[in-house]
This record gives structure tokens, sequence and C-alpha cells, in this order.
């Protein structure tokens, strides 16, 4: 069995979920490649190389593989996919959009969100927004698989893999990257933060969502946010935390005026300690919660950060 995991990065960093992704490879054989796929990619692959467990880092550079454009990016990856019985994203934007082309294109069924491994060819995967996992198995030649990162650990960071560099191939001219922007912050990543301070609709406004700031210095932690803050324009959509936004983890979730819809909870029940604080009782998160403030947040938060 070998497997080849898609590295999804900026083209300057790796994301640091295909650490992840390594992890749930192993799981399935040895042998473990990694394929970095844009342009003037240099110290992404030597990012990847360094993930323990690889065997070899596959290197395409190429100046229409730029932003990671998809159409041509999944036609690469078909063409080096014989070598392998498995291939992996992780269940990001640029997974979810590269592994179902890349399936179209082999004729093979994905299976999307793993969360867990139980054989080469059975996996589970939440569905009804993490209400049921369901258990699948299948029966194509490749198995194309989206990684629900927060299912496994990230691989340590001391292996010393080869690079390799392949020919490109030829560019389909069906789309260009124009321009990318990419949105900066001294924060830990909000999929990969330890801590996490998420804000809800009981915030009230984009000004009242400040109150967080404080107390995410505090803890070292990132900012998220419910969809309904995102909606009612009180932050950008790349704090989104739930089964639309982003699927987090971390070692404490602190909600804060977030009544906790269950697509939220589909984004962040699998955090070890959540906490919540919220005036009603009556709110799903409190049902979720390990520990629950029901105090009034404009009094609470600026206490907790004077108490920290």
């Amino acid at each position: 069995m070998a497997a080849l995991v898609i590295a999804d990065h900026d083209g300057e960093q790796l994301n640091e979920g295909v650490r992840n992704v390594v992890t749930c490879a192993r799981e399935l054989g040895d042998d473990v490649d990694v394929l970095v796929i844009g342009e003037a990619v240099g110290a992404v692959a030597e990012s990847a190389r360094r993930i323990a467990g690889v065997r070899v880092v596959r290197v395409l550079e190429a100046s229409h593989y730029r932003g990671s454009a998809s159409e041509n990016v999944a036609r690469a990856v078909t063409t080096l996919s014989d070598s392998y019985t498995h291939v992996l994203a992780a269940a990001t934007s640029y997974g979810k959009n590269l592994i179902p082309r890349v399936a179209a294109l082999l004729d093979v069924q994905p299976v999307s969100e793993v969360m867990q491994v139980v054989s080469t060819d059975t996996f589970k995967r939440p569905t009804y927004a993490g209400n049921i996992i369901a258990t699948v198995r299948s029966s194509d030649r490749i198995k194309l698989i989206t990684v629900r990162v927060t299912g496994f650990a990230a691989a340590p960071i001391d292996g010393a893999a080869r690079i390799e560099a392949c020919a490109a191939a030829d560019d389909l001219k069906l789309s260009r990257v124009m321009s990318i922007d990419i949105s900066r912050s001294d924060r830990p990543e909000l999929a990969s933060a330890r801590v996490v301070v998420s804000g809800g609709r009981g915030m009230g406004s984009a000004k009242n969502f400040e109150v967080l700031t404080p107390l995410a210095d505090k803890l070292g932690a990132a900012i998220g946010a419910s969809r309904a803050a995102v909606d009612l324009g009180f932050v950008p959509n790349d704090y989104q935390v739930g089964q639309t936004g982003k699927v987090v983890a971390p070692e404490v979730y602190l909600a804060v005026g977030i009544s906790g819809a269950i697509q939220h909870l589909a984004g962040m029940r699998d955090s070890k300690y959540i906490f919540a604080i919220n005036r009603d009782p009556e709110a799903p998160i409190c049902a979720v919660a390990d520990y629950w403030l029901g105090e009034d947040l404009f009094e609470a938060v600026p206490q907790l950060v004077n108490a920290l």
C-alpha cells in the first residue's frame, strides 16, 4: 500500500493540517509520499520533507500552478495516481475543491471528511452535522480521501525525506489565478490553535466583538465566531467555526454569546474542554459545555481577563 498526500499551502508556508493527514496516511501503510504543487514552492517542499514518516516529497513547479488552480492541479494528480492505492488531502476548502475533481477524472467515488481509519478500504466519517458516524467501505481501485484533521494527531517534525522534482503537465488554460489576497494575523491559526475564543450573535455588534481581544491575548488564543456573527458582519468569514466554516478541536474552546446551533456544534464538539458564557440556561451550547457561566458576557469577560 502506498499513499500520496497532497500538500495544502499558500505558496510560502505549508498548512499545519498536512501533518495530520500524514498521520492518517501512515495508518494505511508505511509508504507515504507528499506532493507539493505550485510556483516556486521550494520552501514548502523543505517543510514537507521534515514531516516524520514521509518517504519522498514530489514537487511539481510551473507558472500555471500558481495559486494551486484546481483544474491544472487535478490533472497533474491523475497522472501521478497510478503509483498509489490512496490519495489524501485535508478537508479544507482546497482539498474539498480538488479531490472531487480528481475523482471525476479517475471515475471513482471519493470518501469525504474521514475521521478514523478502520482498515485500508474502510473509514469512519461524520454525517448529519456529526450526529451520526457512518462507516464507509470503498471498493474503488484508488481510494480518494479528504481527511478531517481534528481526528488525527500531527506527525512530528523530525523526518528527512528526499525531494524529487517531477515534470509539469501542460497548462489546460481553463482558469488563471489573477491575484491572491491572504489575511495575516499574529494569532494562532484557527484550525490548529490550542485555545479558541469564539463569539456569537450575543456580542451585539462588531465593536462589541472587540471585548474578546484582551481575553484571547491573555490565553494566547485564536478568535473564532458563529455563522450568525459572521452573517451579521461582526467579523470576516474566515473566523467562522461550524459545519460550513472551520472544524476545530482545541484543548480549550470558550464560547461567548453563542447559542450553539447544531451547525456550530458540528465544528467544535471534539474540543477537549468546552466553556460557555451565556445567560440562557436552555441554550444548546450549555448542554455540551464542561463549564457554563450564566452571566452577562460584558461583565463576565472583563472580570475573567482581570482574574487571569
